[in-house]
């Protein structure tokens, strides 16, 4: 079996989901691959890898490697490595991204990109996918052309060999041309055929295609396609659908003696802090489009600490109406308290196959679907294609499989990813479906923390943090049209409710007239967004909406250090602002005339997009980049000869 090492760095499950995919179907091709995440540096050793490298990078926040890669990106910047340190290494790279972000694939790039440097050459050329249209349309022909390619490297090796020990000639190894993915389709297959068994019927397909003819001419009152319905060409195609997924979780719900629990029993790879809330302050007017809450957070009896810039994580919960949906749908409302035992199948075919490390052992069925785990992620195709074969009604049957096949991509993007379909959703719109608890551990990720910036100094806030954040709203129209709120901002705006209070300073858990409530949180990765080391370098900031938020915390701290050294020499401090109307979502307005007044912000340019001009004014500057352009002039003269410094958020 010829050997390929598979690496991936993830932060999201995203990147993994897809290696173990590669993994799986790498056995039906003739390979064996040997998966690892990139973190974990004692099963691998690049300095001293033979076979060819696969690697799988997701990015994460402006454009930085995950977190499982830190290290390892770390370690290869090293600048004494020599520049040969991987010249016997050939590798495929798969990056995955979202090309509304700037820095696109930027994880990705700069593995490729160094390990280019010290010498390492591409066996295949790297892919980046991109989240934003659908990762499938570059990750499927992606895979697909891998396995002509590692034949390829593999028949090149072995030549190459042969022809060393004939001719003994010169070392010299001569570079190899990556192989372009979307020229292998057809050796792929080719290759596919030979090693598949000859006599080997694929019922799968026979049955597939049996289920077309039969269904294909049935008469429907439906003339336009659905989450739940299809027309041709793609209602009477033959479909090409994914491999089963392998099954390998064995669950058993034992009942409880009603243990207490809390968010505390989330894991997580760092330090969670539970803090009482001391404030929430609604930012913005009532006929606003957005409505933005400020929430203080008493940090002052724990061993937090930030610096303005900094961001941080708040574990939240699912709603507790999807998760008691969900359980309905399932037939488990009666067993919501039981606890969740888990263990590997001891007849699966998954390679590799380890429980979920973001399931806590022995936690109620309600606590892993309320705290663990991400209900309202969209499904991937390999959870659509194993919900296929617990799908009873055929016409049901018939649309998942179109729904994860090849020929539905453009379906599948339009009602299930572009419309933020979740399980709930499809269990709902395809009611003959009724899959195991099992196969729901096995494909729903971990649901992430999410990630808010601080928006305060602990200079001027001594033992408080503050964040802001807007309530996320939006319509889902996948089977019926309902109203959803951000995971998180729905939930931190139900917690805060009480305490509540309309533009005002006051809240009543200072008053001690309600108990304030507790969030969890924890620190994120130190990143490089903060205030220049030197105070004399001018600063430009710009943070339309909720962006402003970590530079009231630059000023707010900026404020502070001009006052503990009245003789300092303090640069020029730019802020672009912008939001749709001055009277209703103009941000910390006092704050910032505040800030201006006194000098501590020495440029204010704020627009409003949604604001007519009044009489025969001129008409106001609508947006950031237009204010950014009108000032170009100054903006070039402090970057570029005054050596400032730029901040984007938002």
């Amino acid at each position: 079996m010829r050997r390929f090492l598979l690496l991936y760095a993830t932060q999201k499950g995203q990147a993994k989901a897809i290696a173990e995919e590669i993994c799986e179907k790498a056995f039906a091709h003739g390979f064996s691959a040997d998966l690892h995440c990139i973190s974990e540096s004692d099963k691998y050793d690049l300095k001293t890898e033979t076979a060819p490298l696969v690697v799988v990078v997701s990015t994460t926040g402006t454009g930085d490697p995950p977190d499982t890669a830190r290290k390892f990106v770390k370690e290869i910047q090293d600048k004494a490595l020599p520049i040969d340190f991987f010249a016997h290494l050939r590798y495929g790279l798969l990056g995955l991204g979202d090309s509304e972000y700037t820095y696109f694939c930027n994880g990705g790039k700069i593995i490729d990109k160094r390990l280019q440097e010290l010498g390492a050459q591409h066996f295949y050329d790297t892919g980046h996918a991109d989240d934003c249209v659908g990762l499938e349309l570059v990750v499927e022909p992606w895979i697909n052309g891998l396995w002509a390619a590692l034949t390829k490297h593999f028949m090149s090796s072995r030549e190459k060999e042969r022809n060393e020990a004939l001719k003994m000639a010169s070392n010299a190894s001569q570079r190899m041309e990556p192989v372009k993915p979307e020229l292998l389709y057809i050796e792929s297959q080719v290759e596919l055929l030979r090693l598949d068994d000859p006599g080997r019927k694929d019922s799968e397909v026979q049955e597939q295609n049996a289920v077309n003819r039969d269904q294909s001419s049935a008469p429907t009152a439906e003339s336009q396609s659905s989450l739940t319905h299809s027309i041709p060409p793609l209602s009477q195609a033959s479909l090409s659908i994914p491999a089963l997924p392998p099954e390998y979780l064995q669950v058993h719900l034992q009942e409880s003696v009603g243990q207490e629990e809390s968010q505390a029993s989330v894991t997580s790879v760092d330090p969670i802090f539970q803090v009482p809330i001391s404030k929430a302050v609604q930012l913005t007017t009532n006929d606003a489009i957005k409505t933005t809450l400020l929430v203080e957070l008493d940090i002052s009896k724990t061993d937090f600490s930030y610096q303005p810039g900094d961001a941080f994580n708040v574990i939240c919960p699912n709603s507790d109406s999807e998760v008691q949906n969900l359980l309905e749908r399932l037939q488990l409302t009666d067993r919501r308290e039981y606890c969740v035992l888990l263990k590997i199948k001891a007849d699966t075919k998954k390679k590799g196959a380890a429980l979920p490390q973001h399931i806590p052992e022995g936690r109620s069925l309600q606590f892993i679907l309320t705290w663990c785990l991400e209900i309202r992620a969209v499904p991937k195709k390999a959870l659509l294609r194993a919900l296929v074969d617990y799908t009873s009604d055929g016409i049901e049957k018939r649309r998942l499989q179109e729904l994860c096949s090849r020929q539905g991509a453009a379906d599948y993007s339009r009602f299930v990813r572009d419309a933020h379909a979740s399980v709930l959703d499809l269990l709902l719109a395809f009611p003959s479906c009724q899959p195991p608890l099992s196969l729901l551990l096995e494909h729903l990720p971990k649901l992430q923390p999410r990630p808010y910036s601080c928006a305060s100094s602990n200079l001027s806030h001594p033992g408080k943090l503050h964040f802001i954040f807007n309530i996320v709203e939006f319509l889902s129209n996948t089977t019926v049209e309902v109203l959803r709120k951000g995971v998180c901002t729905g939930w931190l705006a139900m917690v805060v409710a009480p305490i509540l209070h309309p533009n005002t300073r006051v809240s009543p858990a200072e008053d001690g007239k309600a108990p304030a409530p507790e969030i969890s949180i924890c620190p994120r990765t130190t990143n490089f967004f903060h205030l220049p080391s030197d105070p004399s370098a001018p600063i430009i900031m710009v943070g339309p909406g909720t962006g402003i938020a970590p530079f009231i915390g630059f000023l707010q701290h900026r404020e502070k250090l001009q006052e503990q050294h009245p003789e300092g020499h303090f640069g020029a401090t730019w802020l672009f602002f912008g939001c749709r109307h001055k009277d209703r979502d103009y941000l910390f307005r006092e704050e910032l005339r505040h800030f201006h007044k006194r000098g501590i912000l020495t440029h204010l340019k704020v627009s409003f997009s949604r604001d007519a001009p009044v009489g025969e004014e001129a008409a106001p500057v609508k947006y950031v980049q237009d204010n950014i352009q009108l000032h170009s002039e100054q903006v070039a003269r402090v970057l570029l000869n005054e050596s400032g410094y730029i901040y984007v958020c938002g």
